[in-house]
């Protein structure tokens, strides 16, 4: 007789939470209910866990007979006064013989009076067992998804987004856990509470200096934020931000003199100037051409402004980056040499110019380098990747846990801060339809190659940069990044035709390209995998894109220095 320990470990809804069965009414799930039957030998178990807890609980159960190599369990939750879901993590079955251990991964939520059935959780390729009982449980799972997770357009001629009117919409497995929700909406009062209190604070105060901004810089100070305070209208601190700011991805090393940048007469000495620093390699320029002709937001009947400027920067010898130039706008037919802005000019005349470029800083960086590059994108690969990829396939265990709350942070954000009426609709200049133009742009200049930081620095000039912070991590996180998915494929694609021939890589692969990024073959992006090298590139584009780009963009947020968002 087999004595089997079940481990089972469990989280629970808690009472606090939403419902996720709120989402999905069905009980929809990622996970088949249906397990194979031919052919195979079951052992019922009727031990009740507690959904409650959050502790792992044991038993143990005889079973009349050897079952063999265990293949699935069948998970149910029966029907209660009180229907909340609960949160399986996965489930362990030990036997007598020492080791001998088979785990079922989970981690989705049980709920109405559904059974999951959970696969044995070692990875595999498809056709790559004795049986072919994880063959039929792998295309029923894909069935079952492609049902759940469905493609929808948010604006034509942008990459396609999940299907969702808002994050009640989504699958449950989709959505924030109850830790994660709590954090994310009480982050967003305690800001909303902070900008009414710093609003009554103000209101009867007159802001005639600069200084002035002092009244709403209170709560917790740290030394870098109250050093940057203390230094913002500091050209040392202006250029230093293009190589290590919120928004590192703009610069680049000069290898010509940008065409749009007409000097006057009277400007030999510059001229001269900036020919020298080009000579030497060290001659920089952030464009913010993408923004001209971009039509500026109404708020409350007040028409806004956009700048697309061109800054001009040097790197003297001790690797400070200092700018040279500013133009505002670029030449146009009213306007063919347009103003340039210098160092020399008067105080009040040369900061207005840096704060205009970065106002124009905030807009790429928040549409093209954070919403579109890194968002939007991770968003396609997190579908396509539910669509085309099955729990047991090796690149869905790779990539899962790095689109975990993808779905619903981007769901949330076409409801309230990119929606018609939303947050840049009252108060961002790129709002009221020009961020919808400013990410057409910026989409046809999104390559695969923009996505890599070795080819992207390397196309911007910027190996080797001294002081470009950015850059030295990015490539040390992208080359970590590589060593561990070569080392997960390795193991499962001994050789080129292994991957040539697997049919669910290719799908997903085609999904990504074809479909979710709208025919982006033209900009690089791969239609099929021909090699394990190809794929390894690729998989660490994705993995880099959804932890460590994103971290890079996103977190520079938190506290901008010096840059008039709106």
């Amino acid at each position: 007789m087999k004595v089997l320990r079940l481990r089972h470990q469990f989280k629970t809804l808690r009472a606090t939470r939403r419902a996720p069965s709120s989402s999905r009414c069905d009980g929809a799930s990622d996970t088949p209910r249906k397990c194979p039957e031919e052919g195979t030998r079951e052992a019922v178990f009727g031990g009740l866990v507690n959904g409650g807890s959050t502790k792992e609980e044991e038993f143990e159960h005889d079973i009349p007979e050897d079952l063999g190599p265990l293949q699935f369990v069948k998970l149910r939750k029966h029907h209660s006064l009180v229907d909340n879901a609960w949160f399986c993590d996965h489930i362990t079955v030990q036997g007598p013989v020492a080791f001998e251990e088979a785990a079922f991964p989970c981690y989705c939520w049980v709920q109405a009076d559904s059974v999951l059935c959970l696969p044995e959780g070692t990875a595999c390729l498809a056709g790559n067992n004795a049986s072919d009982v994880f063959q039929k449980h792998r295309e029923q799972e894909l069935k079952e998804r492609r049902q759940i997770y469905c493609w929808a357009t948010w604006k034509e001629g942008l990459p396609l987004t999940m299907a969702a009117g808002c994050e009640d919409d989504l699958p449950a497995n989709m959505r924030f856990h109850e830790e994660k929700r709590l954090d994310f909406e009480w982050t967003l009062k305690a800001g909303a509470l902070g900008m009414v209190l710093k609003r009554v604070y103000t209101l009867l105060r007159s802001w005639n200096r600069v200084e002035d901004f002092d009244h709403i810089f209170w709560g917790q100070k740290s030394i870098l934020a109250e050093k940057v305070r203390q230094r913002w209208q500091d050209d040392e601190l202006f250029g230093y931000q293009f190589l290590n700011g919120a928004n590192p991805m703009l610069l680049r090393r000069c290898t010509s003199l940008p065409s749009r940048l007409v000097l006057p007469s009277g400007m030999e000495e510059l001229q001269a100037q900036l020919e020298k620093e080009l000579q030497n390699s060290s001659l920089f320029e952030a464009d913010f051409i993408l923004l001209d002709g971009i039509p500026a937001n109404v708020i409350q009947g007040e028409k806004q402004y956009l700048a697309a400027p061109l800054v001009m920067l040097k790197m003297d010898t001790s690797g400070k980056l200092l700018p040279m130039v500013i133009q505002i706008q670029p030449p146009s037919p009213s306007s063919p040499t347009p103003p340039l802005f210098l160092p020399s000019d008067p105080p009040l005349a040369w900061l207005l110019a840096k704060s205009w470029v970065r106002n124009s800083d905030f807009q790429l960086h928040q549409l093209q380098y954070h919403l579109l590059n890194t968002h939007m994108l991770a968003e396609v690969i997190a579908v396509a990747t539910m669509r085309c990829l099955p729990g047991l396939h090796p690149v869905f265990k790779l990539l899962i846990p790095h689109i975990r709350y993808t779905i619903e942070i981007n769901t949330r954000a076409r409801t309230q801060l990119i929606s018609d009426g939303g947050v840049f609709d009252k108060a961002v200049s790129t709002g009221g339809g020009g961020h919808v133009h400013l990410l057409h742009r910026a989409l046809a200049q999104l390559t695969y190659c923009s996505l890599c930081p070795p080819n992207n620095l390397a196309d911007r000039g910027l190996l080797g940069t001294p002081g470009a912070l950015y850059a030295h991590d990015a490539l040390q996180l992208w080359e970590i990044t590589a060593r561990y998915v070569e080392g997960i494929i390795h193991l499962f694609y001994s050789g080129d035709d292994v991957v040539r021939g697997d049919p669910e890589l290719q799908a997903w692969c085609r999904e990504i390209t074809e479909v979710g990024l709208c025919q982006a073959q033209d900009r690089g992006f791969p239609i099929s995998f021909q090699s394990q090298n190809q794929l390894c590139h690729f998989l660490t584009m994705c993995v880099f894109t959804c932890t460590a780009q994103h971290g890079a963009i996103n977190q520079g947020q938190v506290w901008r220095a010096e840059s008039p968002g709106p």
